[in-house]
């Protein structure tokens, strides 16, 4: 065997689920056809629940001086994000080429073996292990594991070798972006709907201006090239009137509406993460952030499995969890298409939305579906709020000073927060205590989704799946369900 994991795809997905595997010690292959990063801007920025994701990595100092904003939008009707408590402000105009930069670094020196300039040319799923014949420029060789994980995008050699079904939508329309220099024009950060279509215009760091061209009647092309800039500058100006062929193009690209998902996450041996298991219009700028939160569901499980902690029904929840979050993030991608790229048929609808999003509580709603800060997982019944929600950023005294709950979750282990200092809690934990933080420290201050809490049981994604009171099962039982059985069981 070569590695017990091979991954297919280093774009933020696999570099992200290659970080997860070996910060639990499991050796990962990860192979790339391309022989090095494109330097393509792609997807921007991070939604609230991703910046929680790299904090609890303690990744987010990697990217500098982040510029963050409360202002979003759902369908091109202005949403404040603003009204989502104690969450992190979402990251806008971080280029996905700088995140890929930051994740391949992180996850070399956490020992990855990274190839590039390899291309998969076939799979086989042996029932006890896959085998992968790969093509380099100097040779054609086979790698064998016990898994594969195509995190190899929307065109996915994996899903299509492994023969998963994905079921959806074709596109109706074709839409540009194009990343510009030398031209000035006014930020609608948000998107316009215009007669004709919707355009779109945002800065970028380095003096580079993004634009977005979606015109409603521009049939999809088969493309094997991107688009020329001329057509893209064509567009613009029947859209909008002005003239922008003078500008430099930097990058350019085409894209549809296409919505497409997997029936399963998990066929045999291999797995999909990220576009390689769904695609869908980018409103509101969810992929790669779904693409991340997909690897890092999957990353300790599959750990845990590979390592013997956990079995291999572990995994199904990895298709149940996610599978259920991809559902509905093509809803409401696609609910989003209709308002923005619907003609004057759809304008008394966005005037009612306008007006509902003038409700706070509506506001929360839209802004927690977009951030992915509304994902809840079956993690057994009870009466606590956090119950299968993602674990907030919370103040702690721990060991004579004020800590963030999110620093204790760094290296990717469970954690169990005992917040009164019961030593028969942390007893009955103890078997797990090589899969499970127990950590002691009560609250920095009586407020918030924990006032009134013993103590939480919180998973390596950062997701509750216990607290007391509240929780209609033990701890231990909890315990064993997303940690396998304890060592002295």
């Amino acid at each position: 065997m070569d590695a017990p994991v091979i991954v297919v795809g280093a774009g933020p997905a696999g570099l992200v689920l290659a970080g997860e595997l070996r910060l639990a010690g499991v050796n990962v292959i990860v192979v790339e056809r391309l022989y090095e990063r494109t330097g393509e801007s792609r997807g921007l920025g991070f939604t609230a629940r991703t910046m929680e994701v790299f904090d609890q990595r303690g990744l987010l100092p990697r990217f500098g001086e982040i510029e963050t904003s409360n202002q979003g939008h759902f369908g091109g009707i202005p949403v404040d994000f603003g009204v989502l408590e104690g969450a992190h402000q979402a990251a806008k105009t971080i280029p996905q080429s700088t995140t890929e930069a930051v994740l391949e670094e992180w996850v070399r020196e956490l020992g990855t073996d990274i190839r590039r300039g390899h291309e998969v040319r076939s799979i086989r799923d042996r029932g006890d292990g896959v085998e992968v014949t790969v093509r380099s420029a100097e040779e054609e060789y086979t790698l064998r594991s016990d898994w594969l994980v195509g995190c190899d995008g929307g065109r996915s050699t994996v899903r299509k070798a492994v023969g998963f079904d994905f079921p959806g939508t074709a596109a109706t329309m074709e839409m540009f972006l194009a990343d510009l220099r030398g031209v000035e024009l006014e930020s609608r950060m948000i998107g316009e709907t215009v007669p004709g279509g919707m355009v779109m215009v945002g800065q970028l760091p380095g003096d580079i201006t993004r634009i977005i061209v979606c015109e409603r009647d521009n049939p999809p092309q088969r493309r094997t090239q991107p688009p020329e800039f001329s057509e893209v500058a064509d567009a613009w100006k029947r859209l909008t009137g002005v003239d922008i062929s003078h500008a430099e193009p930097v990058w350019v690209s085409a894209f549809g509406d296409a919505t497409r998902q997997v029936t399963e996450y998990r066929k045999g041996r291999v797995l999909l993460s990220g576009d390689a298991a769904h695609i869908h219009l980018p409103a509101g700028g969810q992929g790669m952030n779904a693409s991340i939160q997909d690897s890092v569901n999957l990353g300790w499980k599959l750990a845990a499995v590979v390592r013997g902690t956990a079995p291999e029904a572990l995994l199904d929840t990895y298709h149940e969890e996610r599978h259920q979050v991809g559902k509905r993030l093509l809803m409401n991608t696609q609910a989003q298409g209709l308002l923005f790229l619907s003609g004057e048929q759809m304008q008394p609808l966005r005037e009612v939305f306008s007006e509902l999003v003038g409700y706070e509580e509506v506001s929360r709603y839209l802004a927690a579906m977009v951030s992915g800060l509304d994902i809840h997982y079956d993690v057994g019944s009870g009466r606590h709020p956090l119950l299968g929600y993602r674990m907030p950023k919370t103040k702690l005294l721990h060991r004579g000073r004020e800590r963030d709950s999110t620093e204790l979750l760094h290296q990717a282990r469970g954690l169990l927060l005992d917040l009164e200092d019961n030593p028969t809690l942390r007893r009955r934990a103890a078997g797990w205590e090589d899969r499970v933080d127990i950590i002691t420290a009560p609250l920095a201050e009586e407020t918030g989704e924990l006032a009134g809490t013993a103590a939480v049981l919180v998973r390596p994604d950062g997701y509750v799946a216990w607290a007391a009171p509240g929780s209609d099962h033990d701890l231990p039982m909890a315990l064993e369900r997303w940690f396998g059985p304890g060592r002295n069981d």
